[in-house]
């Protein structure tokens, strides 16, 4: 059995205190009633740097710099260098900033501005270069060696891990949970949290949720062999990666009890259940396991307590903006449509009072005369209307049959 050793992580939240916020575990009455059972969120997404990385990376050059101060050498201060989605490069740029060395981040060229610049804010150098992480991993490896950086791996590290179960610990002490569901990518997050579990609470069920468009991890886990994907395409890019560490993976099959996958609409739904209800800002890769449990995905019996970790809240904003849009939309609570207008005076007032008496707030609207598909003399316009449900919008496709006008619904 590959477990990370108990006092490791112990050691690891003695080096966090006073570095980490330690959030209480909070109660989700709503999602606990779409779960059927007793939900509690912990809130890492609320952490300094917004994600529980910073909890692996500090760990890691706390213990570097330990022991350049026991064997007197100068390993720390030539500088530090890893390859990351975003979270794990702002944890590690804190880091090196509190203990005063450089940092170079090389994150993929898709890396959302918002976890660029956070990291450019906090003293870093950042380099981007590859498509995926795995690219950036490879660029990384290679700038290491040619300025003598030392490599902080964002999951395959011992000390890395230890930092992440430091979270379990603290769970611990607070509620005695049946169950723990922690979103997966390298599988760090979830290798120190299950490694405190087994050790101190081995009745409680640890979980894994991959993205369905980078689920190698699942993949591999249930094979029980490492199999590797050939792409990943997720909107959760904190946990999108591509290849199975075997590091990770024997942690996650010595002591995880099971991994689920959840689609890219399920975890927007999560994203913005957790905006609306929770007033909450949670990423792709942090709204996972909240997917998970809204869709059914994992077992649980009813009353029984159950863990859930929202591992980082720095989603870009025009994403964010993306999803909240296709998600009223879906929800009936916002309608796009296209009408075609005789073009004369008028004709545009017509309409627009006719959908305000059927209590629509028209918010966009767009005409044009110009279009292979009208006759000379008509209008086409486009519409984006807030309204209240399904029912309503029923109601206003009526009221425009009713008056005789030509209409489509736009995607």
């Amino acid at each position: 059995m590959y477990l990370i050793d108990i006092d490791s992580i112990k050691t690891a939240k003695s080096r966090l205190q006073n570095i980490v916020m330690q959030h209480p575990l909070a109660y989700a009455p709503r999602l606990s009633n779409i779960a059927k059972t007793n939900v509690y969120l912990k809130k890492e997404n609320l952490q300094p740097t917004g994600a529980f990385k910073i909890r692996g990376a500090f760990n890691k050059i706390a213990a570097l710099k330990e022991l350049d101060e026991k064997n007197n050498t100068q390993i720390l201060n030539k500088g530090v260098i890893c390859a990351s989605a975003g979270n794990h490069a702002q944890g590690v740029a804190f880091s090196a900033q509190h203990f005063n060395t450089r940092a170079v981040i090389v994150m993929p060229e898709s890396t959302p501005l918002l976890k660029v610049m956070g990291t450019k804010t906090m003293g870093a150098e950042v380099v981007l270069a590859g498509n995926n992480y795995d690219e950036a991993y490879a660029h990384a490896q290679v700038l290491a060696q040619e300025e003598n950086l030392t490599f902080i791996h964002p999951f395959a590290d011992i000390d890395v891990m230890a930092g992440q179960g430091s979270i379990a610990l603290e769970m611990i002490a607070e509620e005695e949970l049946d169950v723990v569901i922690v979103p997966i990518g390298g599988g760090g997050l979830i290798s120190g949290i299950a490694s405190a579990y087994k050790a101190l609470s081995p009745q409680t069920r640890i979980i894994g949720v991959n993205a369905k468009g980078a689920n190698a991890m699942k993949q591999s886990f249930y094979a029980r062999t490492m199999q590797n994907s050939s792409s990943v395409k997720t909107i959760a890019d904190g946990i999108a990666v591509r290849d199975v560490n075997e590091m990770t993976f024997n942690c996650i099959m010595s002591c995880v009890d099971g991994i689920v996958e959840v689609d890219d609409e399920e975890i927007a739904s999560a994203i913005l259940f957790l905006l609306e209800s929770q007033k909450l800002v949670v990423e792709g890769a942090g709204a996972a396991s909240v997917a998970a449990l809204m869709h059914h995905k994992v077992k649980i019996s009813p009353n029984e307590k159950v863990g859930v970790i929202l591992s980082g809240g720095n989603i870009d904003v025009t994403m964010l903006n993306i999803i909240i849009e296709k998600a009223l939309l879906k929800s009936d609570r916002k309608m796009k449509f296209q009408v075609i207008l005789v073009d004369k005076p008028g004709s545009l007032q017509n309409l627009t009072e006719l959908l305000t008496k059927e209590g629509a707030n028209i918010v966009f609207i767009n005409y044009s005369r110009i279009s292979t598909k009208l006759e000379y003399g008509d209008a086409i316009v486009e519409l984006a209307l807030e309204i209240k449900g399904k029912e309503h919008k029923d109601s206003v496709y009526k009221i425009l049959l009713e008056h005789g006008y030509q209409f489509s619904e736009m995607p």
